[in-house]
């Protein structure tokens, strides 16, 4: 992988530095590729991404204080021709999509194999896209179907953390419990809910739970279909 006797340079964005140890030590055992950078957070990630000249961004979706994929919007805004790739716990038939609409270059579950990451960098590294296959049998359904059903079209109006809030009342964690994930408040967390109804017409915070939870489903009963 390495050009010119040139390893190529892989900047790591998770909140977790214990999760950051273990990529570096994975990533470093491959002869081309080297860690040139880390962060915790977007705005730290931001600071430092153009001085470390990266190859490909590996960023997780939940960040301290942000979400990975404003992250990589703002990337793809400012120009900076640089792959991401999404390293991320969360379920990629409820991300993967939004993830590679917004700019990135692939998506990865954490619960892959070692070797399933090594082959996305490398994916992304070559100018391709990387997602599962369950994952792109999906997609390409999709593609060739017309319209949409009424759970998926309303999900599209939310923003990056009102969907990542929408999904987390449809598993449901109450709003102090999003709120610690998010590393939020319970009032910002409530005025991403109110905002979530005002999009979906939802009249109570009862219709937001049965609506969160049946699109939850239908996207993994989607997703399960296809494996």
């Amino acid at each position: 992988m390495a050009v010119n006797g040139r390893k190529k340079r892989v900047y790591l964005v998770d909140d977790h530095p214990i999760v950051r140890q273990g990529l570096i030590k994975l990533i470093e055992q491959e002869e081309g590729l080297e860690v040139c950078g880390e962060a915790g957070c977007v705005k730290e990630a931001l600071t430092e991404i153009q001085q470390a000249d990266p190859d490909v961004i590996l960023v997780d979706i939940s960040l301290e204080g942000s979400n990975g994929l404003e992250l990589i919007k703002t990337i793809d805004d400012l120009g900076l021709k640089i792959p991401t790739l999404v390293l991320s716990m969360h379920d990629e038939s409820l991300y993967a999509e939004h993830a590679l609409r917004v700019g990135a270059s692939g998506y990865v579950m954490k619960q892959a194999a070692s070797s399933t990451l090594i082959q996305a960098i490398e994916k992304v590294l070559d100018g391709e896209i990387y997602v599962s296959k369950t994952m792109s049998s999906q997609m390409l359904k999709m593609a060739f179907r017309s319209g949409g059903d009424e759970l998926r079209t309303g999900t599209e109006t939310l923003s990056l953390r009102e969907l990542e809030v929408f999904e987390l009342v449809g598993r449901g964690n109450s709003t102090r419990e999003i709120a610690d994930q998010l590393h939020l408040s319970v009032k910002t967390i409530e005025t991403y809910r109110a905002h979530i109804k005002d999009k979906l017409q939802l009249r109570s915070a009862t219709e937001l739970m049965q609506r969160a939870i049946h699109w939850v489903e239908n996207e993994q009963h989607r997703y399960s279909s296809n494996s």
